[in-house]
């Protein structure tokens, strides 16, 4: 009789001989604060065979911002591979073009290593850049209207901006978060001097050149709620306001794009002195459910995700889920 070992050893060897051959690729999506951190890992430590996680998430990239964009610990880092987090400083900018070539390179050399390449993260244009290698083709610029663009943001605030693409294109305005100033003005520059929206010559396909296997994590929205209130606790007690600080004495301004996202923008605000402490964490709480939102709307229109709801389950189960379909796919 064929003993536990044997079987792993046979899932094993065959896992390992089908990943060059037909380039699997999992994907674990979802909001923030909903745990795919966590369940990625467990995922990744249970697979019979090494696995490299690429996080699609556009704020773990940046080197220095640590505690503001949740990055999993350098421990657990050490443990299992993980790609595109620290790579760049946070007065470089690093585009969706950036991404998809760094991911790509990346995926390649994991099917080259016969390792088995899991994505993990909540920023749905990365996401799909990667899963469905949608093209990156350069989108027409226009000098004139960027600087008015960006007149109008310094006069009459980036929010006047961020309205006017949601009437004009919603379809953007759910991807982009409200802070993100280059973005915002990138997607209005391409609307007034096209005359067409920028998402629809970013045009949202769903066949993927990639075996996909993708998973959605979901629970109910006021648990995830009350987690994004937990978490921005825990942030402040670990020392988000002494590392805005530390970003903002070394240089790092608010006009750049790192310095856009959640957390640094709302607690840089309490530090200039705009408002006290208590308004910027409630800031922060009540922008970060606003995204996770958005996150959701972005998800829920791709057809090829298998949504796991974790309100009512515990986080082992989901994980022995992920690994039963994992196995069930890319085995037989």
């Amino acid at each position: 009789m064929m003993n536990t070992y044997d079987n792993q050893h046979r899932e094993q060897q065959k896992l390992s001989e089908n990943i060059l051959k037909t380039k699997p690729l999992i994907a674990i999506v979802g909001p923030t604060a909903v745990g795919k951190t966590d369940i990625s890992i467990k995922v990744a430590e249970r697979l019979p065979v090494s696995t490299g996680i690429i996080s699609a998430d556009s704020m773990q990239v940046y080197k220095k911002m640590d505690i503001g964009t949740a990055k999993p610990s350098q421990e657990i880092r050490t443990k299992i591979p993980h790609y595109l987090v620290d790579n760049v400083e946070p007065d470089e900018e690093f585009s969706v073009g950036r991404y998809q070539k760094h991911a790509k390179s990346i995926l390649n050399q994991l099917y080259q290593n016969k390792e088995l390449p899991l994505l993990v993260g909540g920023t749905g244009l990365y996401v799909d850049a990667l899963i469905y290698d949608f093209s990156m083709n350069e989108l027409p610029k226009s000098t004139k209207y960027r600087q008015e663009l960006q007149q109008k943001a310094e006069q009459d605030g980036l929010e006047q901006l961020y309205r006017k693409l949601e009437k004009v294109d919603p379809d953007a305005a759910d991807r982009i978060h409200p802070n993100d100033q280059r973005r915002i003005i990138r997607a209005l520059e391409v609307y007034y001097y096209t005359g067409e929206p920028i998402s629809q010559r970013q045009k949202r396909r769903y066949d993927s050149p990639y075996n996909l296997l993708i998973f959605g994590i979901t629970m109910d929205r006021n648990k995830l709620y009350n987690k994004i209130e937990t978490r921005v606790d825990q942030m402040i007690d670990q020392g988000l306001v002494e590392e805005v600080k530390y970003l903002l004495e070394n240089g790092y301004h608010l006009q750049l794009t790192s310095m856009q996202g959640l957390g640094y923008k709302e607690i840089a605000g309490y530090l200039m002195g705009d408002y006290d402490l208590e308004t910027a964490v409630q800031k922060l709480k009540k922008n970060t459910k606003r995204f996770a939102k958005r996150q959701l709307s972005w998800f829920r229109r791709d057809p090829n995700i298998k949504w796991l709801d974790i309100t009512e389950t515990d986080k082992s189960e989901i994980c022995d889920k992920i690994i039963d379909m994992i196995l069930k796919e890319y085995l037989e």
